[in-house]
């Protein structure tokens, strides 16, 4: 029988539970920093994890050697990197004026013009196609740069975060087997099996998605600046950089990437005739960044996104549609990963589900 002092502790039970789970949600809010750091010395210690298993099984390392020679690879990367593009960036994007908003927007006014003056004579209106579709209105000049602003910005603050990430990498790499252990004790011996398996497998695959991704776009930024260099095109480097990022977001990155390419081309060109020179370059870059997407999602992407992670392209392409309308960026970025963890999830607890099955008989 159901009595008032059932129906309250009822509601204090309730009260109780909304409360806690606000101050969890606070404060987790206020660790987001630290939440951070441990996502991404997680993906490090998944991309890391070929390389420490080759250290440990064929040159015979142990946990410790394993893990600080691993680090020790990731800082002198970040220094070749450093050493090496970084100058070459800062450099590129001074001479491509995106650190000065107002050179930047005289030098797309001067384009306009240019285009404006080509159409003109060709005996087409294009003020009036300009005004009627409002595309200058469109443009955000000071997004060039805000973003580099920000990428200076993270740079400079970053050095506190670099030493938090290796360290926890480091200890990721090291006690891995020891957090396995750990593992197995607090998990209800019921699921503790399952959950393990999960968490090996999910390492697995996310492993192999993510060293194939980064190969992905080393392939994609060296053919994006061969096409850049053979045009003659002065700002190569920070372009093809900029658009092979881009390309971490499925499907509208490339094309986000294709567009930005043909500005930064056309204003990098200013002082030149536009019809001789402007218009053709632009349209051969163009030709060139859709020429290297094809070979992308026919050859790279396919193999990245469908044998890393053993699912259809079909369903990786509905995956990431359905994310992209539902999130947006962000969810077409880390559909993916998420949707690898919830097969291998699904499989390792309802493996006689029919359903379940179906989409998981690859993995």
């Amino acid at each position: 029988m159901i009595t008032s002092k059932t129906i309250s502790n009822g509601i204090l039970r309730a009260l109780a539970t909304i409360l806690i789970t606000g101050v969890l949600l606070y404060f987790l809010y206020e660790i987001q920093t630290v939440i951070v750091y441990l996502c991404i010395s997680l993906i490090l210690c998944l991309i890391a994890n070929p390389l420490v298993q080759f250290l440990k099984n064929k040159l015979k390392f142990g946990n410790s050697l394993a893990a600080s020679t691993t680090i020790l690879f990731f800082i002198l990367m970040m220094v070749g990197f450093i050493l090496l593009f970084v100058p070459l960036i800062i450099s590129q994007a001074n001479n491509l004026s995106l650190l000065d908003t107002n050179h930047l927007q005289q030098q797309f006014v001067e384009t306009e013009k240019s285009i404006e003056t080509y159409f003109n004579i060709q005996h087409v209106d294009l003020n009036k196609v300009l005004k009627e579709s409002k595309i200058t209105s469109m443009f955000d000049f000071s997004y060039f740069t805000r973003f580099i602003n920000s990428i200076m910005g993270f740079m400079a603050d970053m050095g506190m975060g670099l030493v938090s990430v290796f360290f926890i990498t480091f200890f990721f790499i090291k006690d891995q087997d020891t957090f396995k252990d750990q593992a197995r004790r607090v998990l209800p011996d019921t699921n503790e099996d399952k959950i393990l398996n999960s968490i090996t497998k999910i390492n697995h695959l996310l492993t192999r998605y993510f060293v194939g991704l980064l190969l992905q776009l080393t392939v994609v930024f060296i053919l994006y600046l061969i096409v850049l260099i053979i045009f003659g095109n002065k700002n190569a480097f920070v372009i093809a950089f900029l658009c092979a990022i881009l390309n971490v977001i499925p499907y509208v990155g490339p094309i986000i990437g294709t567009t930005l390419a043909g500005i930064l081309t056309m204003i990098s060109l200013i002082g030149k005739d536009f019809q001789s020179e402007i218009l053709p370059t632009t349209i051969y870059v163009i030709i060139g960044f859709l020429v290297v997407q094809a070979i992308d999602n026919n050859i790279s992407q396919p193999i990245i996104s469908s044998k890393s992670v053993n699912s259809h392209p079909l369903e990786i392409f509905l995956v990431i549609l359905i994310s992209g309308i539902t999130f947006g960026i962000v969810g077409m970025i880390i559909a993916i990963p998420v949707f690898t963890m919830l097969k291998v999830i699904l499989k390792e607890f309802f493996p006689n589900n029919k359903i379940v099955s179906v989409l998981t008989e690859r993995i």
